[in-house]
């Protein structure tokens, strides 16, 4: 699934919360911190890490894309 976002960076944790991979930030540092997130293939625990359009995202079977554009404005938060 593409995931947009309005700047042209995002972090790993926000990215996760907002492609509804996880459910909160503790979620997303703890997902991170076992190792069971990937970006573009590798494992990546570091939940700062600055994501841009084209960077694929992995998490239990699911992937999601960083892509430029508007962000649904009914989100949760």
């Amino acid at each position: 699934m593409d995931v947009g976002i309005r700047e042209d960076v995002i972090r790993l944790g926000q990215f996760l919360k907002l492609a509804n991979l996880v459910e909160h930030g503790a979620a997303a540092r703890e997902v991170c911190a076992a190792g069971q997130v990937q970006v573009n293939g590798e494992v990546e625990r570091r939940r700062g890490r600055q994501l841009r359009e084209g960077d694929v995202v992995e998490l239990g079977g699911q992937a999601a894309r960083v892509v430029r554009g508007d962000v649904a404005d009914d989100l949760p938060w």
